[in-house]
């Protein structure tokens, strides 16, 4: 199959050509043409997939073809896409504005942590296509920027994430303001009760679209490697001393421990840069984009980076911490063997986190393999003090192996 079978806009094939998009992935396939015919979808889809096309292509095309018969002013607010976080937002701007390159549509994105006058702007020269996280779009709403009147197409893209992080209200009061006569496109990796409850109220009859994959890509190496809490940043030195590990994305699990790793990382002459909630838009956009160009060998993150970061060529993922959720783990790892592409994921794991390790294996449907490295032992004592973290962990550990004794 090839995107000439869906009969899209010549100027529209164009610019899926330049961005090298030779045939449909799966989701693609399944989703365009139900789009195409208007019906509303209701899709499980992991990010890396194809899945931002999927709704992007046919709602540019839907667009184009009324612009063709003059049924609509151009640049009306026409397609609104909800994401859960900044970094995605601009990466599926990134997409949009490549796709309608060629024409004369409007992309703009709309996000926090940056100043709002380029986005009113935005908003009051009547933008085609908006991207936006709710919070953001709902204080411009507040002001007054905003018109719904022309809208057709609402997305809501990766739906769990955005629950998890408490847009639901802000969601909701959203879809209230939006024309009821439109299309909606929801998509979410996992599709638990509140996402399924939000798509009852947002949708209508849809189609329901999944493309089969496993826990984990077949293509991604998972080693998990024993190592005491006081010995991760000697362990995690000598994992990068393998130079194919080019292109490197590093999970901790808080602000704080993710800028000490990188600080620890710069010390030791290694390109590194740091992403997480704290860093402001320019350092979070800065330090994707040094990562993306191969200036930064190693990218730290937090879980904010878990789905909202698509990039290319992650060659490893490491988890310098364990995740506090199974389901964390998925998403972190894959980031890595993106398109059946090969890749590996290795995770530091302490006793304190053996736990958590029997949940992902459960999660993924298998036991990892375990090695140690030269020069470690797991089984050595700290001379220092653990830190408040491993203190946490410690004590959640023993409450759960006593709930487990008293079962």
């Amino acid at each position: 199959m090839s995107f000439n079978t869906f009969s899209l806009d010549a100027r529209l094939q164009k610019s899926i050509a330049l961005l090298g998009f030779q045939e449909p992935t799966p989701i693609q396939a399944a989703t365009i043409p139900v789009a195409l015919a208007g019906q509303d979808i209701l899709g499980s889809a992991e990010t890396g997939t194809g899945k931002t096309a999927a709704f992007l292509i046919p709602a540019i095309q839907k667009l184009l073809a009324q612009d063709a018969l003059g049924q609509n002013a151009p640049h009306a607010l026409r397609v609104l896409i909800l994401v859960p976080t900044r970094e995605l937002a601009l990466q599926v701007t990134e997409q949009a504005q490549a796709l309608v390159k060629h024409t004369d549509l409007r992309v703009a994105p709309i996000y926090g942590g940056v100043g709002m006058t380029n986005q009113e702007q935005a908003l009051k020269r009547r933008t085609d296509i908006i991207i936006a996280t709710p919070g953001r779009l709902q204080d411009h709403m507040q002001r007054g920027y905003v018109s719904f009147k022309d809208l057709q197409i609402l997305v809501l893209d990766e739906a769990d994430r955005m629950l998890d992080v408490g847009f639901l209200p802000a969601i909701r009061r959203i879809a209230r303001e939006l024309p009821r006569e439109r299309q909606t496109m929801l998509f979410s990796a996992t599709l638990p009760a509140p996402v399924l409850s939000l798509a009852s109220e947002v949708t209508y009859k849809p189609a329901r679209i999944a493309v089969e994959t496993t826990a984990t890509p077949q293509t991604i190496e998972q080693i998990l490697y024993v190592v005491p809490e006081h010995q991760k940043t000697q362990a995690l030195h000598q994992l990068l001393a393998d130079e194919t590990m080019d292109s490197v994305l590093v999970f901790a699990r808080t602000k704080h421990r993710a800028d000490k790793v990188v600080k620890q990382l710069k010390k030791a002459n290694i390109r590194a840069d740091v992403i997480h909630g704290n860093r402001s838009q320019g350092q979070r956009v800065a330090a994707l984009e040094a990562f993306r160009k191969g200036k930064a060998r190693v990218l730290v993150a937090t879980d904010i980076a878990a789905r909202g970061i698509d990039v290319e060529g992650v060659s490893h993922v490491v988890n310098y911490d364990v995740p506090m959720q199974a389901e964390d783990y998925v998403h972190r790892i894959g980031r890595t063997g993106r398109a059946q592409a090969a890749g590996s994921a290795y995770t530091l794991v302490t006793p304190l986190d053996e736990p958590m390790v029997k949940k992902i294996e459960r999660a993924v449907s298998q036991k990892l393999p375990r090695k140690r490295l030269e020069g470690i032992d797991p089984n050595a004592s700290a001379f220092n003090q653990p830190d408040a973290d491993a203190i946490r962990r410690y004590i959640e550990a023993n409450r759960q192996r006593k709930a487990a004794l008293a079962a």
